[in-house]
C-alpha cells in the first residue's frame, strides 16, 4: 500500500509541476503577445516602418563616405596647404582644440555647482535624514523637476536670456546635473549606516553636524565616483546643446553640418572622440582609486 501511495503521490506532483509549467508558458506567451502589440503600436504611432528603413539606410552610408577625408599616401605627412594630408584634414586643429578645452570646462564647472547643489538638496531628499515627510517629498519633487527638462530645452531658455555663449551651456548642464546627481546622492544616503548619526544625535550635535559628520565621511567616496561619472555624461552633453548656440564644439560641428564641410566634420568628430576617450580613461582611474582606497567594491 505504502508503495501505492507513494506512486500516487508521485503522479500527483507530476501533475501539478506540469500545470504550472503549461501555466507559466501561457503567462509567457502572453507577456510577449502585449510587448509585441505595444511595439507595433508604438511604431505605428511614430510612423516607423521596415520600408523607410531599409530606404534610409544607404543614404546613412553616403554621407558617412562623404565625409571621410581624400588622403594620399604620397602627400600623408605633408604640410596643411596639400591636399591629401594629415595636416590638410586637421587644418583647424588649434582652433577646433580650443573649443574642446572650452567644452571641458564647462562640464567641468557645471559638475562642480551641481554636484554642490545636489549634496545639500540629497540630504532633505534622504528619507532617513529628513526632518519631516513633507520636506522630502518637497525636496524629491525639485530633483524630478530639475531632471526631467532635457539639457537642450534649458540651453535654449538661458541662449534667449543670456545671449549665446558658454554661460547658457554651463547652467544648462548644471541645472540637469543637479537633478541627476541628486536623486543618486540621496539614495547613497539612505544606505548609510545610522549608528554614527545617533551618536553624533546623541551627544547633543545638531541636524547639520550629524549629516556633516556622522554621514558625509561614510559617503563621500560613492559621491565622489558618481560625480565623476557624472562628469564625463555632461562632457558628451556639453558637446550637444552647442547646436543651439550654448558655446563650446557643439556650435562650430554645427555650423560645418549646415554648410556641407564634410571633411571638417570627421575631424572635428574625431577629435571629440579622441578627447572624450582620454577623459573618460583618467575618470575612470580616478574613481577605481577613489572606491578602493576607502574599501568600496
Amino acid at each position: 500500500m505504502s508503495g501505492l501511495a507513494a506512486s500516487d503521490a508521485v503522479l500527483r506532483g507530476e501533475a501539478a509541476f506540469q500545470a504550472a509549467r503549461r501555466e507559466r508558458r501561457r503567462a509567457t506567451l502572453l507577456a510577449v503577445a502585449i510587448i509585441a502589440l505595444c511595439l507595433y503600436v508604438s511604431a505605428w504611432m511614430s510612423e516607423v516602418s521596415p520600408g523607410v528603413l531599409l530606404a534610409g539606410l544607404p543614404r546613412v552610408t553616403e554621407y558617412f563616405l562623404r565625409i571621410l577625408p581624400d588622403l594620399r599616401w604620397a602627400a600623408l605627412f605633408a604640410d596643411s596647404e596639400t591636399e591629401g594630408s594629415l595636416a590638410h584634414w586637421f587644418y583647424r586643429a588649434d582652433a577646433w582644440g580650443l573649443l574642446l578645452l572650452e567644452t571641458a570646462n564647462m562640464a567641468a564647472l557645471a559638475t562642480l555647482g551641481g554636484a554642490a547643489a545636489a549634496l545639500l538638496l540629497s540630504f532633505f531628499a534622504a528619507r532617513n535624514l529628513a526632518r519631516s515627510a513633507w520636506s522630502a517629498r518637497l525636496a524629491r519633487r525639485t530633483l524630478e523637476a530639475l531632471r526631467t527638462i532635457p539639457e537642450i530645452v534649458y540651453a535654449l531658455i538661458f541662449v534667449w536670456a543670456f545671449g549665446v555663449g558658454a554661460l547658457a551651456g554651463i547652467l544648462a548642464i548644471m541645472l540637469h546635473t543637479v537633478g541627476a546627481l541628486g536623486k543618486l546622492f540621496s539614495e547613497v544616503i539612505e544606505n548609510a549606516d545610522m549608528r554614527p548619526w545617533d551618536g553624533v544625535r546623541a551627544a547633543g550635535g545638531t541636524w547639520s553636524e550629524a549629516c556633516r559628520f556622522a554621514i558625509l565621511p561614510q559617503v563621500a567616496p560613492n559621491l565622489i565616483s558618481y560625480s565623476l561619472l557624472r562628469f564625463e555624461i555632461n562632457l558628451r552633453g556639453a558637446s550637444v546643446i552647442g547646436f543651439v548656440g550654448a558655446g563650446g564644439i557643439g556650435q562650430e560641428i554645427y555650423t560645418v553640418i549646415s554648410f556641407n564641410y564634410y571633411e571638417e566634420v570627421s575631424a572635428i568628430v574625431l577629435m571629440v572622440i579622441a578627447t572624450v576617450a582620454l577623459i573618460d580613461l583618467v575618470s575612470e582611474r580616478l574613481r577605481h582609486r577613489i572606491t578602493e582606497a576607502a574599501g568600496v567594491r
